[in-house]
């Protein structure tokens, strides 16, 4: 088992991280914590993804020498999910801020009981 571990570590390590960054988004109640958690998940995603498209002994799908056989090369999509996946990602953390801004703003906490309590409160006083 722990020489499986050491031959595969890049994936141990993404599964590391993306533990992590669950437990953060399901145990803290603070916003920007959820956030860190949530990039937290998605860097050990994007390891793993990365991780599982390298070949150890292959080149980049770049044809210079002729070669023009498929298994002298590595696998180019999971380089481009990545690639995709960090657009995203830095999309989504874009919009979650901004939103948890407007929510500091109008509760002037970031804790999600409280804000849920403060809402409950101020849809009763309407």
């Amino acid at each position: 088992m722990i020489e499986t571990l050491l031959i595969n570590y890049e994936e141990a390590a993404a599964i590391i991280l993306f533990g992590i960054g669950f437990t953060m988004l399901l145990f803290h109640r603070n916003l920007i914590k959820k956030l860190i958690g949530m990039n937290i998940m998605d860097t050990g995603v994007f390891l793993f993804l990365a991780s599982m498209g390298y070949i150890e002994g292959r080149k980049p799908p770049i044809i210079t020498d002729g070669v023009m056989d498929t298994s002298a090369y590595i696998n180019p999509v999971p380089a481009g999910l990545v690639l995709t996946g960090i657009v995203v990602s830095v999309s989504v953390t874009a919009v979650m801020l901004s939103l948890t801004i407007r929510l500091f703003k109008r509760y002037h906490t970031l804790n999600l009981d409280d804000i849920y309590i403060l809402s409950r409160h101020a849809e009763e006083d309407r």
